[in-house]
């Protein structure tokens, strides 16, 4: 009696190694994990076990996250039915979460796709070693978790000390053998800055002064070749700048201030200076915003998630006003949403009728009368529920994912 044929079981090896460290070489932790996985699929030849020729591989991604385009691809392999079998060297090479897992063995169940480990032994298709590769994954992302935490407990212990621990070097410095140093040159740029800013008084005025000076961001050269910078200062990095005390020799980790090893580029009164006035307007703005008649500032944003500021244009002697996504008032239009500009008057319509609708809801009577009025009574109404529920009036209009 003739026995029935095996049936081909499609297998595709999926390697992952968290850091670029060695990737270089000739022959690296991905090629040896794909060597291992090669050889247990020829030695299960006899159940039909074949590799298909496709290379799933991830170098430099952390197993905390799915997002990883070889696994993405591979995953999409899965759903369109061209993967029988997926072999990996260690059940962590697929992913450190419990909670990934879940998803990825749900997936394969649905798709009829088996999952081994060559180094573990364990058959997923059984509750037995379900429990096993749960009891595994339970100890990776302890695993992690502890790594990740003596991460950030050797961060701490460095910045309390004043030790920079890398990241992006900021303006003025350099790094070498591991310590930072000031290059006169972005020194004089640094001081500058801080300087006009205090000549000026104004943010916008400073990024208008600095780009008709023709002084731009620090151009780097990126490991891939590409190049980074060169371009004008933006508002947010100006204040980032700003506020920055590393230029006075200070290390600011969580809230707490350490001096630093680095050298200052700056003199503490300058510094201090510059700090007085920006919090004065940073006073003076919130002032101004409580007393506008633009009742939505600081809560609509374009559908590309840019705030939309408020301003005005004058006509004859009539004002206009309306919402402009921030990156045009920057001179960066190609950052703006689709909609970059729309009318206040309308906007501020629509949602003053929404939020009446919500006091309503809430049993809260509101003190005029005419929804669609903008009276100084409806204002208040629509301020005094955003004051209950702030979510209720941050939402972009053009955007579905986000709903007045």
């Amino acid at each position: 009696m003739d026995r029935p044929a095996k049936k081909n079981l499609r297998c595709a090896i999926y390697t992952r190694k968290s850091t670029d460290h060695n990737l270089d070489l000739e022959f690296n932790s991905l090629d040896a994990q794909r060597e291992a996985c090669e050889a247990y699929i020829k030695s299960q030849a006899h159940e039909g076990w074949r590799l298909i020729p496709g290379h799933y591989d991830d170098g430099a991604f952390s197993g905390a996250s799915l997002d990883r385009p070889a696994l993405q691809l591979l995953l999409s392999e899965v759903r369109a039915g061209k993967v029988d079998v997926i072999v990996v060297y260690k059940v962590d090479r697929l992913t450190r979460s419990l909670a990934d897992f879940a998803k990825l063995v749900e997936l394969f169940d649905q798709h009829s796709v088996s999952f081994v480990s060559v180094t573990q032994s364990f058959n997923t298709t059984s509750s037995m070693g379900r429990l096993t590769l749960n009891v595994l994954l339970s100890f990776a992302q302890f695993e992690r978790e502890v790594i990740g935490e003596r991460v950030r407990d050797k961060i701490a212990a460095s910045k309390s000390k004043g030790i920079w621990v890398g990241g992006p070097i900021p303006l003025g410095y350099a790094s070498n053998n591991k310590k930072l140093a000031v290059i006169p040159e972005e020194a004089k740029i640094v001081r500058l800055i801080f300087r006009r800013y205090l000549e000026l008084g104004s943010i916008r005025d400073l990024v208008e002064d600095l780009d008709r000076k023709k002084i731009r961001t620090r151009r780097q050269t990126l490991a891939t070749g590409k190049t980074r910078g060169g371009i004008r200062f933006g508002i947010s990095p100006l204040v980032y700048l700003l506020r920055n005390r590393f230029y006075i020799g200070e290390v600011n980790y969580k809230g707490k201030i350490h001096p630093g090893e680095q050298a200052p580029i700056l003199d503490r009164e300058l510094f201090e200076a510059v700090q007085a006035k920006l919090a004065a307007g940073a006073n003076a703005r919130q002032l101004k915003l409580r007393a506008s008649p633009s009742i939505l500032a600081g809560r609509l944003y374009d559908d590309r998630g840019n705030r939309m500021t408020p301003t005005h244009t004058n006509k004859r002697g009539a004002r206009y006003r309306y919402y402009v996504s921030h990156p045009i008032l920057q001179k960066r239009n190609n950052e703006a949403g689709t909609v970059s500009r729309v009318t206040a008057s309308d906007i501020e319509t629509i949602v003053l009728k929404a939020a009446h609708g919500r006091l309503e809801e809430r049993g809260f009577v509101p003190g005029h009368d005419h929804l669609g009025a903008r009276s100084e009574q409806a204002i208040r109404d629509v301020r005094f529920l955003a004051d209950i529920d702030p979510s209720s009036l941050e939402c972009s209009f053009f955007a579905p994912e986000r709903k007045c």
